[in-house]
């Protein structure tokens, strides 16, 4: 059956949205779209006031960043779907049926793709490279293409957004709601959507700072969902710091200068290497088994209710 238009949440993070915001409440509002719900992260601008006169609900994040805005949102939100997108403009209504389309198919969370057919202006050819980069290092991580992880265009099911396991404060908290989904079994579907210009507030990303914040999230995840990636990395890197070692030791000694302390240290780098890389099999093995157990439980559970 149909998702109908107030089953759904939308769901606005701003931060100093002014030039912006009434617009979007009012086209989701003339789409017959009537729970807008504004979690503002303390703007300066008016940014609330502007959301409230247009006919949202507005609260006040306690929290800094965009992440502490959907982890307090995903208590007050009561309707089962919620669509997110950001207040600055970039993201389109009209994409609101296209992204809450496959929910009525099952599937839990939908990701809008902003890379595929980007506007003109929309974004720099450095953040082209930097989200095809970060998507690439997330397919090696986390065993998924999901094509846009950073895209802020989201519907989901409030049951599946209550499954995960959100802690991350800032820009970051997209690519743990990726990281989530797949790490839960979650349905998820990529739908292309537009991606506008910026129409006239500034952006708060930093494409260095953030994009490293968010490189190393994708990594530091990955211990709980891919370990063999994650320990396999360090051991690599510690048995190759071992073979320059050894390539300097084996090079001396043909020239009859022996190093024995640090041939020692060559060994203890190699072995160690070779131990953390072990110990990532023999995790990766463990998640295996459990999550074997976890689809075995979930088909001993009751089959869902029909809508």
């Amino acid at each position: 059956m149909r998702i109908e238009n107030d089953e759904v949440c939308i769901f606005i993070p701003t931060l100093n949205e002014a030039p912006t915001i009434e617009e979007l409440v009012t086209t989701f509002q003339r789409m017959g779209f009537h729970h807008i719900f504004v979690m503002d992260g303390n703007s300066t601008d008016g940014t609330p006031d502007i959301a409230r006169k247009a006919g949202a609900t507005v609260r006040q994040q306690s929290g800094k960043g965009k992440g502490n805005a959907i982890i307090e949102a995903l208590e007050y939100i009561e309707q089962p779907y919620a669509l997110m997108l950001d207040g600055d403009g970039t993201y389109a209504p009209a994409d609101a049926e296209k992204m809450l389309r496959p929910l009525f198919s099952g599937f839990d969370h939908v990701i809008g793709d902003r890379l595929e057919n980007p506007g003109e202006g929309a974004l720099t050819r450095l953040n082209l490279i930097g989200n095809r980069l970060l998507n690439l290092m997330f397919r090696l991580a986390h065993g998924r293409d999901l094509r846009d992880i950073l895209s802020g265009y989201r519907a989901f099911s409030l049951e599946a957004a209550r499954q995960m396991n959100l802690t991350e404060s800032g820009f970051e908290i997209e690519t743990e709601m990726a990281v989530e989904a797949v790490r839960n079994g979650q349905q998820i579907e990529v739908v292309p959507i537009q991606y506008l210009k910026r129409p006239g507030t500034e952006t708060k990303l930093n494409p260095v700072q953030d994009g490293f914040r968010i490189f190393s999230t994708i990594y530091r995840l990955a211990k709980m969902n891919n370990p063999i990636f994650y320990f396999g990395i360090i051991g690599l890197f510690i048995s190759i710091l071992g073979g320059i070692t050894g390539v300097y030791v084996v090079y001396e000694w043909f020239q009859n200068i022996e190093h024995l302390p640090l041939t020692v240290l060559t060994m203890l780098l190699i072995t160690i290497g070779f131990q953390i890389f072990m110990f990532g099999v023999i995790s990766d093995m463990i998640l295996g088994f459990h999550r074997e157990i976890m689809r075995e439980m979930e088909l001993l559970r009751p089959p869902k209710p029909p809508r």
